[in-house]
């Protein structure tokens, strides 16, 4: 940062010197195009990728063939597995909102990033001395052929503590590492503020990359028994990933934390109520801001005043006695544009996150009865038999090359079409995103369609091929790269700087919620389906029922969310921060 002008009312602003956390203070605009970091940038956010993707891997070596364990290991049957995954899986993105507060409040990002990861290196390597010790009996057991003896309470308890750990771990450092990463960029600099924009794509395709070799070669092994080492090897890249992380320590960009916002919001809404008869000016005067060059919240920039949610101004809005008072405010009374406006800008982003929680209904189902639909097609080609859990390749792939084309092609094309340099804006992503997961439901309900009418009478299984599922597999990447990288973006740029993990958990929380309600949906489906001689939408075999049913259910619900969501999108205003861009035109307009 160089110079910053600080709104006192609608037209009155100070001029001030800022410094630079990296280059100490700036003395002019020319120095503020040239300004760079000594620290950060590309270097250091290359290595905060190689260790999202061995994150990624580690968790994945986990997830993607959880169902599989569940139904082969412990001996769940199908609902109940797919429902047990969607609320680990829901879980451990909730857990992201814990990494973000945390990081937000009081750790910072590095520190909660190192705590989060040692706590999922814990929970793999407990899985994995419990799966070793414990769960897989006889030795190699759960491969579809050699049956595992029923584990004990004790096995049990200590499958879900380990899972959950690794919960916790990998929920808590998933918001923190993205925001982290985007921190290694100064957005006073055009070229590293475009970098930064650059890094979430990038970003979603790490977490790709590093979950293709679970999605393949970890889940061959553990389809044909070898689950041990496959947990083993997990363990082996989360650790190696921490290492990798330690080693950048001295080249890391950092932003100190910017306090407890739950007080933050708290004290604009008591401070509302109290002032609920006061009349809110008009144009914004009279609004209350502290003087100087930062805000009232430690680290973050200021907000102009929006005409958004006007009830809430009441929160700053100075009566006579403050007006002409000396001695401190008390913040549970008086709040200024900034703390008002940071609050504001949570209550606009809502509703387009609750939009994005159908689509995260839309990708639970590859982890769960994507799966399930592929391990009763034909799998087996000559002696070699494909791990179901393996179609989701196909899906890592097709964000793998979506992500490249949409880099090198859609952004210049888009670009010149619309003249956003960023091509199409998050918003308008997310809603692509959005129409084409609904399309890859409708495409597994036909792949189902048809696996049903090849099913092998008095077996679970089909001679349908498995490669049918390709399309809904490619059809999910390729919403992926438009939904949750847009989601990333849309989300940290949103949130106040006080907030900024926290708008990046808010995408891992609509998966959250997303597979808890996939999971709520799968329970009223069968309650409503399986009555009596009927075996329901979502039988334990699957040949005698109608999983097509159930995704053309989603792609519906999908449907109407996706209308929902063009009315938000249209209402949706975005965050308007005191940025140096802004303050470049704004040096020569000062008026006292």
């Amino acid at each position: 940062m160089a110079l910053e002008l600080i709104g006192i009312g609608p037209q009155k602003f100070i001029l001030s010197k800022v410094e630079d956390v990296n280059k100490g203070p700036v003395e002019n605009e020319g120095e503020l195009k040239s300004l760079t970091t000594t620290k950060g940038g590309w270097k250091s956010a290359n290595l905060l990728l190689v260790n999202q993707s061995l994150a990624t891997l580690a968790f994945f070596g986990v997830a993607v063939n959880l169902v599989l364990f569940l139904t082969k290991v412990l001996h769940y049957d199908n609902a109940e597995a797919a429902n047990s995954v969607s609320k680990w899986t829901g879980t451990v993105y909730l857990f992201s909102l814990v990494g973000a507060f945390l990081s937000d409040s009081y750790w910072g990002r590095y520190l909660t990033c190192i705590i989060f990861q040692l706590i999922f290196l814990l929970g793999l390597v407990l899985l994995s001395f419990s799966s070793w010790l414990v769960l897989i009996k006889p030795n190699g057991c759960g491969d579809g052929f050699l049956q595992c003896t029923p584990t004990s309470l004790v096995g049990n308890s200590i499958f879900y503590i380990s899972i959950y750990l690794i919960a916790l771990g990998y929920g808590g450092y998933q918001p923190t590492i993205a925001t982290f990463g985007a921190d290694q960029f100064n957005e006073a600099d055009p070229i590293q503020g475009h970098s930064k924009t650059a890094f979430f794509c990038y970003f979603y395709f790490a977490l790709n990359a590093g979950s293709l070799f679970s999605n393949t070669i970890l889940v061959y092994f553990e389809d044909r028994g070898h689950w041990v080492m496959g947990f083993w090897a997990s363990a082996a890249a989360a650790a190696i990933g921490i290492l990798l992380f330690c080693f950048g320590t001295h080249g890391y960009r950092y932003l100190k934390p910017c306090g407890n916002p739950l007080t933050r919001v708290a004290q604009v809404f008591v401070a509302t109520f109290k002032k609920w008869n006061v009349t809110v000016p008009s144009g914004g005067v009279k609004l209350y801001e502290v003087e100087g060059s930062e805000s009232s919240i430690r680290g973050s920039r200021k907000i102009l005043h929006s005409e958004d949610f006007r009830f809430l101004d009441k929160a700053a809005t100075m009566t006579e006695p403050e007006l002409h008072r000396q001695t401190p405010f008390d913040p549970w009374r008086l709040c200024t544009i900034t703390q008002v406006e940071e609050v504001k800008c949570i209550m606009k982003i809502l509703p387009i996150w609750l939009c994005t929680i159908i689509y995260s209904v839309i990708f639970t189902q590859m982890a769960s009865l994507f799966v399930e639909q592929g391990d009763v097609m034909k799998c087996k080609f000559g002696n070699f038999r494909l791990p179901a859990a393996s179609m989701s390749a196909f899906d890592i792939m097709s964000v793998l090359i979506f992500t490249l084309v949409y880099r090198q092609l859609l952004i210049p094309v888009t670009g010149k079409l619309t003249g956003n340099p960023k091509g199409l804006t998050e918003l308008q992503r997310m809603g692509i995103g959005l129409f084409i997961g609904m399309l890859a439901m409708v495409a597994a309900g036909i792949t189902e369609i048809e696996r049903r009418k090849h099913a092998i009478p008095g077996v679970e299984s089909s001679s349908l091929s498995v490669f049918w599922q390709i399309p809904q597999y490619i059809l999910v990447g390729a919403s992926e790269v438009f939904m949750y990288v847009a989601q990333l973006d849309f989300f940290n740029t949103q949130a106040p700087d006080g907030l900024k993990s926290f708008g990046s958990s808010l995408c891992m929380t609509s998966i959250s919620l997303g597979n808890y309600a996939s999971s709520m949906l799968v329970n009223m489906v069968v309650a409503v389906t399986a009555r009596g001689d009927s075996p329901g939408w979502i039988p334990i075999n699957l040949n005698f029922g109608h999983l097509d049913r159930f995704y053309f259910l989603i792609s519906a619900l999908a449907a109407v969310d996706f209308v929902a969501y063009l009315f938000c999108a249209k209402w949706y205003k975005c965050i308007n921060l005191e940025s140096e861009k802004e303050m470049r035109w704004k040096i020569n307009l000062m008026t006292f």
